[in-house]
């Protein structure tokens, strides 16, 4: 039963559904219920919402708790500062951390608690270490997950290709995704690992006007301080970096 809750936020499951599933009564079915709520609450994991009605009935809502996320957030960071992850040129590692599984169902747990009440059909990410971090959100929320292509690969038949110009080097790239994948009228989630001037995100959101359908948010881990104004809006972002010294190996991050 708590796996069913888990991993079907929003999906409503009737008394009736357990009783036959189970063979239990109603009542037991309701304090089976009762308890697995207090669980959820208190492992900071979300809450069931009950129904009232002839049949009755519920749903799970993931929702961590402000101190666990501080928790997380905080440990995340201190990863992020050990000076070995700083590489030429200034850049950070981090593929390791996004690759975790215990970090990624973390940061899933957190996107989806904050979109929880969006109604996310899809979560959308761009490949490649974005596709973790969708995943685990979407598993929260009981969506499926789409990927963004540079390359068009021909095993996935025709696609929807659009330009985009990259908030840093303003260079035009492209990005596909096959028309298959998106239904017409769905509310897509658009999740990501690193934002720096946000022209990838931009190119995400067109993307979702091609298909018709309409933006629930846009998540990221990591976005960077500069440049100050990104090419999106009403974006939620986990960490700020706002600087790395390649000579000292010193990474000033903030949440």
């Amino acid at each position: 039963m708590a796996m069913e809750f888990l991993f079907s936020a929003n999906k409503t499951f009737s008394l009736n559904y357990f009783c036959e599933k189970y063979d239990a009564a109603k009542s037991s079915v309701s304090e089976d219920l009762f308890h697995l709520n207090t669980t959820f609450k208190q492992n900071g994991l979300g809450e069931i919402i009950s129904n009232a009605g002839a049949t009755g009935g519920a749903y799970f809502i993931p929702k961590i708790t402000t101190e666990k996320t501080q928790e997380f957030l905080t440990d995340l960071k201190g990863k992020l500062q050990a000076k070995e992850r700083v590489l030429p040129g200034g850049y950070l590692y981090y593929s390791d951390l996004i690759f975790d599984p215990k970090i990624t169902n973390m940061l899933g747990l957190i996107f989806a608690s904050k979109y929880a009440e969006k109604k996310v059909d899809y979560c959308l990410t761009m490949e490649t270490k974005g596709i973790p971090i969708a995943m685990a959100t979407a598993n929260y929320l009981n969506a499926e997950v789409v990927v963004a292509r540079r390359e068009a690969k021909v095993t996935e038949g025709p696609v929807v290709t659009i330009n985009y110009v990259t908030g840093s080097t303003r260079r035009i790239q492209t990005m596909s995704i096959t028309k298959k994948a998106i239904k017409p009228g769905k509310r897509i989630l658009i999740i990501d690992d690193f934002m720096k001037a946000g022209g990838a995100a931009k190119g995400l959101v067109e993307l979702v006007k091609e298909f018709s359908c309409s933006l629930a948010g846009i998540g990221v881990v990591i976005d960077s301080q500069n440049p100050e104004n990104k090419m999106v809006n009403d974006y939620f972002s986990l960490l700020k970096l706002k600087s790395v010294n390649e000579l000292t190996g010193e990474v000033d991050i903030i949440y």
